[in-house]
């Protein structure tokens, strides 16, 4: 189908709407640079603004974000020195800032001045209201794909999240919370993804933020805390999973909302609103933001989304047809190493049906 043609009047309100979008970019830039080129003073004659220092970027507030410094002057600050934190304005040239971001910025008050942005090592993304790719978080190198005994969790789920964490080169775990809802009705189902998980080499840790004993390795606290340990990291899941209470109990002055599981459908309602960094008492960092739990996979192909699962690495290449989309190919390799067992089924039934939504999507 072609694209549709635009009246004149479509036309012309599409061009004045990007006018004044480059009209208000350019204004905004004019007036950072003033600050930034140190025209704006004090009554002394003095530049409003400090010295470069490297710091990341903790929230992003529409047209500011709130920097964290990390050194000053190249030299860290010592550890009794105060955190620095402070809204900075950021020049449209730069792109769209989010959490997570390293910068190098110039202090100011009350605001100062992002100048420059680092090269992101990750990038977390997902699609806008206009079907635009958004990346939504930066520089994390660990996923925690938090799963619980309600809502009912789907290996299909936990399998995106492990896709897109393995195409990303970021180092994914399974936390399995709620421990203390483990009856008879659903002991099966999470051995089975212990097992499932823990034979493919992925670190699986239980918790639970329900616990009367004093004992934290009863709630897995110590795994998680040695797991998150001097990485930056996000939780992802469904709602009602618990990411916000363990997060909670890791940082425990945090005091995220908790969202309640509802009785008609067993989801949980999502309490995050805002992408924010968050530090580890006993180091690390977390990125917790509300677009993170759908990041996809839908701009990914067939070729990523094979390669995202690791079992299937060995015998990619070896079929008999280069094009071969192991559903029923003769001397498909894939298919071969499924039916040797090299392949557990579950994951076979994720990878196509992951496949197949992404040719939808």
């Amino acid at each position: 189908m072609g694209k549709r043609k635009l009246s004149r009047r479509q036309a012309w309100r599409i061009e004045k709407i990007q006018q004044e979008r480059e009209a208000r970019a350019l204004k905004r830039d004019a007036n950072i640079n003033q600050l930034d080129d140190g025209q704006a003073e004090t009554n002394n004659g003095a530049s409003q603004l400090g010295p470069e220092q490297s710091g990341i970027v903790i929230a992003h507030f529409g047209t500011q974000v709130e920097v964290e410094t990390l050194t000053i002057a190249g030299v860290a600050p010592p550890k009794d020195h105060p955190i620095i934190r402070r809204r900075c304005h950021f020049r449209a040239n730069l792109g769209s800032l989010v959490t997570g971001d390293r910068v190098v910025f110039r202090d100011g008050n009350p605001t100062g001045v992002v100048v420059a942005v680092k090269e992101r090592e990750t990038a977390l993304s997902r699609p806008d209201p206009y079907g635009e790719l958004k990346t939504i978080a930066a520089n994390i190198d660990r996923i925690l794909i938090v799963i619980a005994p309600l809502p009912k969790p789907h290996t299909q789920l936990v399998d995106r999240y492990i896709v897109a964490a393995e195409t990303l080169g970021i180092k994914a775990a399974l936390v399995i919370n709620k421990m203390d809802l483990v009856d008879d009705s659903n002991r099966q189902t999470i051995n089975s993804f212990v097992e499932l998980y823990r034979n493919l080499n992925y670190e699986v840790i239980t918790a639970s933020t329900y616990n009367n004993s004093d004992n934290t390795e009863d709630d897995g606290l110590v795994d998680l805390q040695n797991f998150l340990a001097d990485h930056t990291s996000v939780f992802v899941g469904q709602s009602g999973v618990g990411k916000s209470s363990l997060i909670n109990l890791l940082i425990p002055d945090l005091n995220l909302q908790v969202g309640e599981i509802s009785e008609a459908n067993q989801k949980g309602t999502h309490t995050t609103t805002t992408a924010q960094l968050f530090h580890f008492p006993k180091g690390g960092d977390l990125i917790d933001s509300p677009g993170i739990r759908e990041f996809g996979l839908w701009h990914m192909d067939g070729s990523d989304i094979l390669e995202g699962f690791i079992e299937f690495r060995p015998f990619i290449g070896h079929c008999k047809f280069r094009d071969c989309q192991h559903q029923q190919e003769p001397q498909c390799a894939i298919i071969k190493a499924y039916e040797e067992g090299h392949i557990s089924p579950y994951r076979m039934e994720s990878y196509r049906a992951l496949r197949d939504s992404t040719e939808r999507e």
